[in-house]
């Protein structure tokens, strides 16, 4: 298995789509299919609509070309077979998930400069085979040539070594070298810092 792991581009937005159109995740619902378009820095205060899968396909395809969504895909040669949504924390305190499962999440931190990862989506095919991690050290690797100053992220509590949840596990966190820095509701916030 050769894993390599690439920067989402406008040059890879069908491939981009391509993953989340064959890729069961959430519930395996077709109209389910999340395409990541409330994890972005898209401010959806606005209206938005994202009734339908058509409708957040459509999102997403601008999103990438735009740049609104943020994040990493992991290729085994031509095939996707993971992603990892990664944007800076600043710019989506205003999307859609953060508003609505976020709130309790401090943002009292503006002096910082910190990347977020809000969940990773691999083909169920090549899950436990380290691309998540794989995945986060690349999104660690580029926070820092960045210019980041920390890494956050947000597994929930329960999922805390090896059961898969969409947001990571706390202890694939600890392996990477993040610490919790505080709870909230179900989250433990965790932390690596980059300076």
């Amino acid at each position: 298995m050769n894993i390599e792991i690439k920067r989402l581009t406008p040059e890879l937005t069908e491939d981009y789509l391509h993953f989340f159109d064959v890729t069961p995740h959430d519930d395996n619902i077709d109209e389910h299919k999340c395409y990541c378009v409330c994890w972005c820095r898209a401010d959806h205060r606005i209206a938005t609509d994202f009734s339908s899968q058509e409708k957040r396909w459509e999102l997403a395809k601008q999103y990438v070309k735009d740049g609104v969504i943020q994040g990493y895909l992991a290729y085994d040669g031509d095939r996707v077979v993971g992603w990892c949504n990664a944007n800076t924390k600043s710019e989506c305190l205003h999307c859609t998930s953060w508003l609505r499962f976020m709130q309790s999440v401090d943002v009292d931190d503006k002096a910082l400069k910190i990347k977020s990862v809000f969940c990773f989506v691999i083909a169920p095919d090549m899950q436990q085979k380290g691309i998540a991690t794989r995945l986060l050290r690349r999104v660690c690797e580029d926070a820092k040539a960045d210019g980041f100053d920390a890494i956050e992220s947000y597994p929930n509590r329960e999922f805390v070594s090896t059961e898969a949840d969409f947001m990571g596990t706390v202890g694939m966190y600890e392996k990477a070298g993040f610490m919790p820095c505080y709870e909230a509701k179900d989250k433990l916030i965790m932390r690596k810092s980059l300076k």
